[in-house]
Order: structure tokens, then sequence, then C-alpha cells
């Protein structure tokens, strides 16, 4: 056999427990044939020589916007704004005609927030829309708000009102979508990522177009792509009275469908907002408040898309909104028992120690950002206050009760850097230099297997993904420094990002 890529002299941490390490790797056809040994008399047509660079798994962002992210430079970036009138400013800038389209707003950093008023300052006959960093909130101005029957507001729209928002500047095309895709693999190869789970496509919050799926078609990216439908795409289906399937979408795919570039993952349904738009469902109210949120039920797509044979991926933020998933999946499986089902809580990011066990027993797998702690875990601590700050996106408490975690970003919501999130899970400190939930931090080794291992088994690939054994894709990370013992994880440079055997990012290269 004559090999296609042969990575020699490097420091391979496989995450496979039989063979932890290694420091040669083979590659045929896009697998991993075999490491030392095995592979070290074969020759190869191309031999990297690593140069004692450490080697991992390539990282799996098991929760993530890459349309979002890739729109989102398209539009007036307004996150370094520190008052209202600069956000004003910023959009007075706007060029041409239809839309004027603002992101990264965060009223929280303000003098005071943005309204309907202001914009029509900007602009009274076009219609501006400014989404919030969150992706649950924008404002609008007074053009818009008069097109949105029965919502009376400020400007200021959240969950069910933004996504009418929304819908009027709807569709985008597939050519702007298809751009927007491949600015953002390039990004998250550039930070060693080879496998994103979409999380959302078709309808929802976030979604681009309803037939958006086409563009992923189209773009042929040089990152695996894993696109969890919306739960608002179900529709009522003529299926056989046998099969127990009253919705779902055309021609019934579901979860699994599509080959190793390209698939269908879970079915993405929606429980409640977020914690920076302070619309994450919560059983007690934001300090200093009566408000707890917005609880959406969503028990019928929840209890449908599993009857279907969908893994579901249920957004869940506050614990009103984890309570209400779990005894929704709960009740779905004493329906319609099915093993192995995988199903997802998306976030769990408000979880009290009576719902760990209750986790573990429905075998679910929380999908954690780590970010979001470190890049505003100072302000979600002064609104949940000391009670209930420990609880939240929790770390060692759920692999003490046996339930495997799954690293991800939600990009752009917060820094997509993998490395970034293991730092803090390790550290649990805030950019402010708060430490948030004492005892929740991980070893490196635990942190590390979130964004490969636990990535790749909440995406259903852990047969194909998630450590260097022979058999598997072809996908790494290449750092470096070791991360274990590394000064500072987040400032390990990222050398390069190999897919299926191919360098598809190489820091040398021009």
């Amino acid at each position: 056999m004559i090999l296609d890529v042969k990575l020699s002299r490097g420091r391979i941490l496989t995450m496979n427990p039989d063979q932890p390490a290694a420091s040669t790797v083979g590659v045929w056809r896009g697998r991993i044939v075999g490491l030392d040994d095995d592979v070290a008399g074969l020759p190869a047509k191309r031999t990297v020589d690593l140069d004692g660079a450490t080697v991992l798994p390539g990282f799996i962002d098991a929760h993530t916007h890459l349309t979002w992210a890739g729109r989102a430079r398209r539009t007036i970036d307004v996150s370094s704004c520190r008052t209202a009138e600069q956000v004003l400013q910023a959009l007075r800038g706007a060029a041409g005609e239809g839309w004027i389209e603002g992101s990264g707003y965060d009223r929280r950093t303000l003098d005071r927030p943005v309204t309907a008023a202001d914009l029509d300052t900007v602009s009274a006959d076009r219609n501006i829309y400014v989404q919030d960093a969150s992706g649950h909130a924008c404002v609008v101005n007074s053009a818009v708000l008069k097109q949105l029957s029965g919502i009376i507001s400020d400007g200021w729209l959240t969950e069910t009102d933004q996504s009418a928002a929304r819908a009027l500047r709807l569709p985008y095309s597939l050519d702007e979508i298809c751009e927007d895709l491949h600015h953002s693999a390039r990004q998250v190869l550039s930070e060693g990522v080879t496998t994103c789970a979409e999380a959302g496509v078709g309808a929802g919050l976030l979604a681009g177009s309803p037939v958006e799926v086409a563009a992923y078609q189209r773009a042929d990216l040089p990152i695996r792509v894993q696109l969890m439908v919306s739960a608002d795409v179900l529709r009522p289906v003529g299926a056989h009275v046998d099969d127990g399937i009253t919705r779902a979408i055309d021609l019934g795919l579901r979860s699994g469908f599509g080959g190793d570039r390209l698939s269908i993952g879970a079915l993405k349904v929606w429980t409640d907002g977020g914690m920076m738009a302070r619309t994450a469902a919560l059983t007690e109210p934001y300090v200093g408040t009566d408000n707890t949120g917005v609880l959406l039920d969503e028990r019928a797509a929840i209890l449908d898309g599993h009857a279907a044979g969908w893994q579901l991926a249920v957004h869940a933020i506050g614990d009103r909104a984890v309570d209400f998933a779990l005894d929704t999946i709960a009740e779905a499986q004493a329906r319609v028992p099915r093993p192995d089902t995988r199903h997802r809580i998306e976030h769990c990011g408000l979880v009290r120690p009576d719902q760990l066990s209750r986790i573990a027993e429905l075998g679910l797998i929380p999908v954690l950002q780590p970010t979001f702690l470190w890049a505003y875990g100072d302000d979600y601590s002064a609104i949940m206050g000391p009670d209930r700050a420990p609880w939240m996106y929790r770390g060692q408490s759920f692999l003490d009760h046996g339930i495997t975690i799954a690293g991800s970003s939600d990009r752009p919501v917060a820094d997509g850097a993998p490395l970034r999130a293991i730092e803090f899970m390790v550290e649990r400190q805030s950019v402010g230099g708060a430490r948030i939930g004492p005892g929740e931090e991980l070893t490196v080794d635990d942190a590390l297997a979130a964004y490969t291992l636990g990535g790749a088994y909440a995406c259903g690939l852990e047969a194909e993904l998630g450590s260097v054994s022979p058999g598997k894709l072809a996908d790494f990370t290449v750092l470096a420094d070791d991360p274990r013992t590394a000064p500072r994880i987040s400032g390990v440079e990222v050398v390069a990002t190999v897919v299926g055997g191919e360098f598809a990012y190489d820091r040398t290269s021009p």
C-alpha cells in the first residue's frame, strides 16, 4: 500500500483510550489506516514532518450558525458601540436602497436602549432591522412596525415577534448564502474545527431562506456539516397509520440522511429564549424583576418529531425550559419507546441539582457553550444571583452523573474558537475575572473530549469521528503546543486543519 499522507514526528493525542498517544499516522483515501508501527514502513505520496506539533482529532462544533455568522459581516456591525447615538451614527452610513441591517446590538452595554423613534431619524422610509447579539431579539423602526399586525412595541422585539419582523426581510438569495457559508468555513478551519452542526435550517429564528439547504449542496464546503432542521417545517403527512407519523418534512427525510460531508442531523425545537435577551424561561424571576422569561409550548413538535424517528435538539436555556424538555421527552418515550435516540438539550444553561439525575435517566446530551460564561458570565451571574449562578453551563456535575457532554460555540453569539471554550471549562473564569461555578471545572482531557468524542457522539458520528483511530475519517487539528501543558490554552496556535487527509487550512500558506 502507498499511503496518500503520512504525518510523522508529532505528538498525537488520539482520544482513544486503547492507544492514547502516537507519533505517526497514515492516511489513505481520506481515512486513517494506522498509527506508529502499523504505518512506519509504508511509503506515502506526501510525508509531513510535524516537528513535534500536537495533533488532535478535528474539533467538532456541535451547535453553530454558519450562515448567520457569515451574513453578519455584510451587515453594519454595532457591537463596539457604547451609546445609542453611536449605533445611530453607524446605521446612517448605510448605502444603497432596501433594508438597512445591523448586527451585534447589545442594549446591556449602551447608555440607553435604541428605540423605533431613534431609528426613524436614520430613515423613516427604509426598513431598519438591527439584530440583537443573542439572536433572540431585535430593534426595528416604525416602517417595520407598521407591517406587523397586532404588535405594539417601542421597537424592541423578542422571540416570535422578532421572527415576524425577520420574515418581512426573507429570503436571502442562495448566492448570498453560499458566500456567507464559505466565509464561515474559512473562519472555523482557522480555529481547528472540521465538523459543524448548523443549528436550524429552513425556518425558525435564524434561517436565511426556506430553500437554504440548496445553498449547502451548492457550496461544496471544505468542512463537514450536519444540518439541524427547524421543527417549524414539519407538516401533516398521510403516512400509514402503523407508522405512527403524523408530521414530517417532505419525503419523510429525517436524522441520518446524507453522507460524511453533508447530512441531516437533529430536529431543532425552540422552547425558550436566551439570558442575554432576558427571555430564557426560569422557575424564579431574574434578579430584581418579576420577569421569568418566555416559555414556548412546543410539546406537539417534540412528540411528533420523536414519533417520526428524529433525533431531537431541544433548545432549553432556563431551568423552567429544561423542566419542559425533560417532561415532554419522557412523555414522547413513554408513547413511542425508542432506544438510543441521542436526544439533546441545546444550551442546558441553567440546571438545578434535582434536574441532573433526570437528564441522566433519559440519556440526554447537554450541548454546551462554555464561551458564553467567559464573555457574558459577569452579567449572567448578576441576573441569576449567587444561589443560581453555580448552576450555569455546568461541567463536572454532568460527568459525575454519567452524562456525555458536547462542546459548541453558538457562533456568532460568542467567540467560536474551541480552545477558548476549553480554557473556560478548565478554569471557569470570565473575561472579567469572576470564578463561575466552583466545582464545575473539568480536566483538560475531559474538556478536549467535549469537543471531539462528545461532539461526535451528540451528532451520531462516533463511528467516523472524534478520535484518531484506524478506520475513522482523517480529520485532524494540528496545534503548536500541547493544551494539557501550555501556560494558556486559548493562546495555543492552530498550525493546520486537516479534513479527510487534505490540509484545508495551513497557517504557513499565503
